[in-house]
């Protein structure tokens, strides 16, 4: 499969009703053609699917879907996406197919969806090509008045969820109240009883027809959803939780329609019947069900609380010739622009992503970073969408919009974490493969063998209560065994932590991507960091500088200056700046032929010379020699913990220019925490060995690797694994990408290079050591919610279907009605994502709170 053409497809599924569904969508998509991966998340009732657009399209996934009876809508994929709606009818020369041409038209239109009963338009475009506003003047250009439309809202997708099912629960209890009233209380009055027991034709009395009238609607028509949900899992070649309610409920309702149509016919004829059974179980599956989908809804809160961080509207500035404003104009924010300048009023929360262009504010970044303090904002600083501006005005200027905002990527990273399986819960999924077979099985041989056992008079006729009989009272066990079993707790016992746990870690600006990179962080016993910007601030200065050759330091600082403006790394960048500072002109010599040697330095052509910047091996590397004075010197600096880096002019030695980048303040009692909590902390750098050991003494590590190429810090860490250590790797730049990803778990520094990022399993927003300790913490926490939604799930089931098959009966005379079991199967559910919800409340370890108040302290 080309993986250019690979595309990925975001599909929202309802309709299921616990792991079995998912598990038979993932299946049945997984063995299309032109399908790369399927992931189908219960909790979230999503689907994410990557597919070869070439052979298969989100058209066909969703009829495929369909298919197997349930509902499917394809999300939009992303959040640059424009929907309007006409607001007038289309003249008679223009068409739909109008407008769809003159929209491709322009370059940057990637797709157009048109919805012509309800005349909505659907555009999905390229921010940095096009502009929404753009994308209406070419529509109202035609003679059209347009106007925008909020996009499909997953919050009230869910609010329409529960919605349906409290209605549903209400008009159940409005039926089942009569029936409960005429079966159990009015018979003990005795004025009521008789009214009841007047008979319609032979033995039908009254009290039974009432109770059949009130009871079909529940049966048939509240809970026509069970029956559906039956049909799609039968279907399919499966077995869900809604076989076992229609097993239960339709064994009560059809056997008590048995005995009104005997009763209706035979003088003699007296049964009791179980209307009120089959009602009640609905009416309290359906009140778990409006718990648990309420309850469901909170786990994923965090995604609704960042997406509420952007603001309705923002206020464009429109500026003359000069620069000068000259007017003010308050737009919806799906209609702001790149390049657009917007004002931020003191207490505002700023739009999108962009740069400072006036003013000088605080802003509090704490719902994005989770830097706890407002950050100092002024010109040519970066401002974040969603955040939240202090006392100043600001203007800014727009550089990201849509999906390429911080706040969308946070918000893709949390949505992908949640979606993504952990290995743990292949535990529940082979489960329920069995399950309900397993269940309806346990429930046949219950009744069928109270039922022998009554015929045969193995047991006192005493048990039976005096309103049944044998077959009655065998099928009662039955109905209660296929109730009380709940494959759902099971289901639910790992995605509900996930999200929640993801959700906890976002807003504590730990950002974990998946229930994979949840379960193996918990892990963890060995941590290896690297050196620059992570137990470093990554803000290098120079020092010190030691001329060899005859020449000025402007001079000397003029061609490396040149050289090292084309590096991307913290140290090149440092001699930059410090260039720039020792110069009175803008803009560099022209650089020619300019060569990076990841872990050894660059070299380059200025001026017709050789320019070559970078540690001892790159000097090997080029055949340069330097005397023993400069080795010497080079020493010296990597004791007092500085980088020695060496600058040659035409292949002879010209300088040496020492950096220092301090170390964190927090980076010290971070790894004696972590000692504190057994796990190991080891230093990969590309650094010289005398720094590093100078930075590792300081922080408190014990083991360094040194002058450590990308390839040989991915091979120490397969060495460690090799040892038995699960390693989680902490990086930052380019070069650290290959151990990010070898690790067991990536943890890559917020600030750090998208490519970092990206290789990473955890990305720590902050980019403050304390949360390598708060992710491991987390982790830890949540997976040991899973273990206890698991141990609570199978001992309900182990412990409830014994006890509902009569177990104890024959000792205490304990027996277990079919209503009390479905409210007891609908309470394990609520009390899994109850369990899962209570992470909402996770509190960092408190040796953070103190190793915060030093750092107070200390500044």
């Amino acid at each position: 499969m080309d993986p250019k053409s690979i595309s990925v497809c975001r599909i929202s599924v309802k309709g299921m009703t616990c792991t079995t569904c998912s598990t038979t969508i993932e299946s049945t998509l997984q063995n299309m053609p032109g399908i790369h991966s399927a992931m189908v998340a219960l909790a979230t009732e999503e689907a994410e699917i990557k597919h070869d657009a070439e052979l298969v399209s989100p058209e066909q996934l969703i009829e495929a879907i369909e298919d197997m009876g349930f509902e499917a809508t394809l999300m939009d994929q992303k959040s640059t996406t424009l929907h309007l709606k006409i607001q007038q009818s289309l003249e008679k020369n223009i068409s739909y197919d109008a407008i769809e041409a003159a929209l491709q038209s322009h370059p940057g239109i990637e797709s157009i969806n048109m919805n012509k009963t309800q005349e909505k338009i659907s555009i999905s475009y390229t921010p940095c090509l096009i502009g929404p506003r753009k994308i209406i003047q070419i529509i109202e250009s035609l003679g059209l008045n347009v106007a925008l439309v909020s996009a499909p809202n997953k919050e009230d997708s869910k609010n329409d969820g529960i919605r349906q099912y409290y209605m549903a629960f209400l008009w159940s209890l409005v039926f089942t109240i009569p029936i409960f009233l005429t079966s159990m209380i009015f018979m003990y009055i005795p004025y009521l009883k008789m009214g009841l027991e007047k008979k319609v034709i032979n033995n039908l009395n009254i009290g039974l027809v009432m109770r059949l009238i009130l009871a079909t609607p529940v049966q048939f028509i509240v809970g026509r959803r069970f029956y559906i949900g039956t049909y799609r899992s039968l279907k399919n070649g499966c077995a869900n939780m809604d076989v076992l309610i229609a097993l239960g409920t339709n064994a009560a309702y059809f056997y008590s329609l048995y005995t009104v149509i005997r009763a209706s016919t035979s003088a003699h004829f007296k049964n009791e019947d179980f209307f009120e059974t089959s009602a009640m179980l609905i009416t309290f599956i359906l009140l778990g069900k409006f718990l648990l989908v309420s309850a469901k809804g909170k786990t994923s809160s965090a995604i609704s609380k960042l997406m509420r961080l952007v603001p309705d509207t923002a206020i464009i500035l429109s500026f003359d010739e000069e620069g000068k404003v000259v007017g003010e104009e308050e737009l919806r924010w799906e209609l702001i622009e790149e390049g657009d300048v917007i004002k931020v009023m003191p207490g505002g929360r700023v739009c999108m992503d962009g740069v400072v262009v006036f003013g000088e504010s605080y802003v509090d970044e704490s719902m994005i970073t989770g830097e706890p303090n407002p950050v100092v904002k002024g010109v040519g600083d970066g401002v974040i969408g969603g955040t939240i501006n202090g006392c100043g005005v600001l203007h800014v200027k727009v550089v990201r919009v849509g999906e390429d905002t911080a706040l969308m990527k946070i918000v893709r990273l949390v949505e992908a974490a949640q979606m993504a399986r952990a290995p743990v819960q292949k535990f529940a999924d082979r489960i329920s493969k069995y399950f309900v077979p397993t269940v309806a099985s346990i429930s046949f041989l219950t009744t069928l063998a109270w039922y022998l056992a009554g015929r045969l008079g193995l047991y006192s006729r005493k048990w039976i209560p005096s309103y049944m009989d044998s077959f009655e009272f065998a099928l009662q066990f039955g109905i209660s065994v296929v109730v009380i079993a709940c494959p759902c707790a099971l289901g639910l016992a790992t995605p509900t932590a996930v999200m929640v746990g993801t959700g906890v870690g976002a807003s504590q600006g730990v950002l974990i991507k998946g229930g994979l990179a949840l379960e193996s962080t918990h892990k963890v016993n060995c941590i290896v960091f690297d050196k620059t910007g992570t137990l470093t601030c990554g803000k290098p200065t120079v020092v010190r500088t030691k001329l060899v050759k005859d020449m000025t330091l402007e001079d000397f600082y003029e061609l490396v200056g040149a050289v090292e403006a084309n590096s991307e790394h913290p140290l090149g960048k440092a001699i930059t700046d410090h260039a720039e500072g020792l110069r009175q002109e803008q803009g560099w010599q022209e650089v020619t032929d300019f060569i990076s040697v990841t872990g050894q330095g660059v070299k380059a052509m200025v001026n017709d010379k050789q320019i070559t910047v970078g540690n001892e091996m790159m000097m090997s590397g080029s055949n340069i020699r330097f005397p023993t004075s400069i080795l010497s010197y080079m020493t010296e600096a990597q004791k007092m913990g500085h980088t020695a880096i060496l600058v040659s002019i035409d292949s002879e030695l010209a300088g040496v220019v020492s950096v220092s980048d301090p170390v964190k303040p927090e980076a010290h009692d971070v790894i004696a925490l972590l000692d504190k909590m057994n796990i190991k902390s080891l230093m990969i750098t590309g650094d010289n060995h005398e720094t590093a050991k100078t930075i590792a003494r300081e922080v408190g590590i014990d083991h360094v690797v040194a002058e450590a190429s990308p390839e040989k810090k991915a091979d120490k860490i397969k060495e460690l694994q090799k040892c038995g250590l699960r390693i989680g790797m902490i990086g930052d730049g380019i070069n650290d990408s290959p151990a990010l990803a070898v690790a067991d778990v990536g943890m890559a520094i917020g600030a750090g290079t998208d490519i970092a990022i990206e290789a990473a399993d955890i990305v720590l927003m902050r980019s403050n050591l304390e949360d390598v300790v708060t992710a491991i913490d987390l982790s830890r926490k949540t997976f040991n919610r899973i273990r206890l939604n698991y141990m609570w799930a199978l001992l309900y089931n182990v412990m409830s279907i014994p006890i509902a098959a009569g177990a104890l009966f024959p000792l205490t005379g304990f027996r277990l009605p079919p209503w009390v079991a479905g409210i007891a199967m609908a309470a394990s559910s609520i009390s899994v994502v109850c369990s899962s919800l209570s992470l909402k409340y996770y509190k960092r370890p408190r040796e953070l709170s103190f190793l915060q108040m030093h750092e107070v302290k200390a500044q």
